[in-house]
C-alpha cells in the first residue's frame, strides 16, 4: 500500500476529523486515524464511537489497503513539514508506517483497521436537504448557549426541528437561551432530534460556504453527507423542554442601543464585578444607560454611561455580565435590542436589523441585585 499526497492537502483533512478523534478512547484504535485506499482514492476517518467522520480525497496511487495511523503522531509531523509532496509506504503484513518527504524519513507503527467504527447505513430513515449557511449560521448562534451539565443531558444539545415554517435551532443552559429561525426553505414532514453540540461544532469547522447538506436520520442517528465528508452521530436522547413557555411576549420597556459601545464597556465593567456572580446592574431612564458593577471583597467598582433610545417606565435589572458579553458578541448588527417587562423577568436580547428570512432571539434571565 503505497500513496502520495501534498502535506497542505493532507493538513486540512487532518484538521477536519482531529475534532472527532476519541480522547482518551477505551478503545486505542480510537486515537488513530483511519486510511482506506482504493486506486487514486484515499478515504481517512475519525471516531469517538458517538460521532464518526469521514472525508474522501484524490492521491497518486494505483494500490489498495488499510490501516489505522495513531492521529497524534500524524498530525504533529504533518503540521511542521512545508508544502511537499509525501509519499506514505505500509507494509501490509506489520502495518509499519514509512513516511518520506523531501529531505526526511520516518516511521509509525500503525495497526490494522478492522476494529474501527464503519460508517454504516441507517435504517428506518428520512432524508432531507439543508444549505450550509444555514447549518454554519445556526451553529455560530446557538452553541454558545447550550448547557454543559450532564445531569440534563438534552441540555448539551442544539434543538433541531424542521416543518412547513422551515428550521428552527435551539439552544439553552436555563440561564440563557437562544433561537434561530430559518424560513427560506420548508420541509413538507415535521421532524426534531437533539443534536450533539461536538458533532455541530465539527460540522460549523469543516462546511463549505456554499454547499447543499443531506441530512439522513432516524431516531437515534444522523449522517450529514456534503461533498466528500460524511459525519454520522448519535442524537442525545430525552425530550427538549417547551422554551416557547418562558419566552415572554409582553415586553413594554425596549432600549436601542449601540451593540459595540455596550459590549465592550460591558467588558470593562466586569472586571470589576463579583467573581461569583458577575453581576451588572443596569439602570435605565431617559435615553440613558446607567450600568454597575462592585465586588465588595476586593472593594472594586465601576460605573459607567451609555446614550440609548429608550421606550417605557424606568427600571432597575441585573444580569450576568459573561452571558451579556456571548449574546453581544455572537451578534454582528451596528445596534442591539434588549426588550425587558420587570426586574424578575427574563428580557429578550434581539439584532436591531433582521434578514427577511432569518430571525434570531435570545433570552437572559436576571439575577436577584445584591446591594
Amino acid at each position: 500500500m503505497q500513496f502520495t499526497i501534498a502535506t497542505n492537502t493532507l493538513q486540512k483533512q487532518l484538521q477536519a476529523l482531529n475534532g472527532a478523534v476519541g480522547a482518551g478512547a477505551v478503545m486505542p484504535i480510537l486515537s488513530d486515524f483511519l486510511f482506506e485506499l482504493e486506486g487514486n482514492e484515499l478515504s481517512i476517518s475519525a471516531s469517538d464511537m458517538e460521532i464518526t467522520m469521514k472525508t474522501k480525497i484524490e492521491v497518486l496511487s494505483s494500490s489498495s489497503g488499510t490501516v489505522a495511523i495513531p492521529a497524534k503522531t500524524l498530525t504533529d509531523i504533518v503540521k511542521t513539514l512545508s508544502d511537499q509532496p509525501i509519499t506514505f509506504t505500509i507494509d501490509p503484513d506489520t502495518y509499519m508506517v514509512q513516511i518520506r518527504t523531501q529531505n526526511g524519513e520516518y516511521k509509525i507503527p500503525g495497526e490494522s483497521g478492522a476494529e474501527f467504527p464503519e460508517i454504516s447505513a441507517l435504517t428506518g430513515t428520512q432524508t432531507v436537504t439543508l444549505h450550509s449557511a444555514v447549518l454554519a449560521h445556526a451553529a455560530n448562534k446557538t452553541m454558545f448557549a447550550a448547557g454543559n451539565d450532564q445531569l440534563r443531558p438534552v441540555m448539551t444539545g442544539i434543538f433541531c426541528k424542521l416543518d412547513n415554517n422551515g428550521a428552527t435551532f435551539v439552544a439553552t443552559d436555563a440561564h440563557k437561551l437562544v433561537k434561530c429561525e430559518h424560513t427560506a426553505q420548508q420541509y413538507e414532514n415535521t421532524v426534531s432530534f437533539i443534536l450533539p453540540k461536538k458533532a455541530l461544532t465539527l460540522l460549523k469547522n469543516t462546511l463549505p460556504a456554499d454547499t447543499i447538506v443531506h441530512l439522513t436520520y432516524n431516531q437515534t442517528n444522523a449522517l450529514f453527507t456534503f461533498d466528500d465528508v460524511q459525519l454520522k452521530c448519535l442524537l442525545v436522547e430525552g425530550r427538549y423542554p417547551d422554551y416557547s413557555v418562558v419566552i415572554p411576549t409582553d415586553n413594554p420597556n425596549i432600549m436601542a442601543i449601540n451593540r459595540t459601545e455596550l459590549l465592550n464597556g460591558i467588558k470593562r465593567a466586569a472586571i470589576f464585578s463579583n467573581k461569583s456572580t458577575f453581576e451588572v446592574a443596569f439602570n435605565i431612564a431617559d435615553n440613558q444607560l446607567k450600568i454597575h458593577t462592585q465586588d465588595l471583597d476586593f472593594s472594586t467598582e465601576a460605573r459607567e454611561t451609555f446614550e440609548c433610545e429608550y421606550q417605557g417606565e424606568p427600571i432597575e435589572i441585573a444580569f450576568n455580565a459573561r452571558f451579556l458579553i456571548e449574546m453581544l458578541a455572537s451578534l454582528d448588527t451596528e445596534e442591539v435590542r434588549i426588550e425587558m417587562s420587570a426586574p424578575f423577568r427574563a428580557a429578550i436580547v434581539l439584532p436591531a436589523v433582521q434578514d427577511e428570512n432569518e430571525h434570531l432571539l435570545m433570552l437572559i434571565m436576571p439575577i436577584m441585585r445584591h446591594r
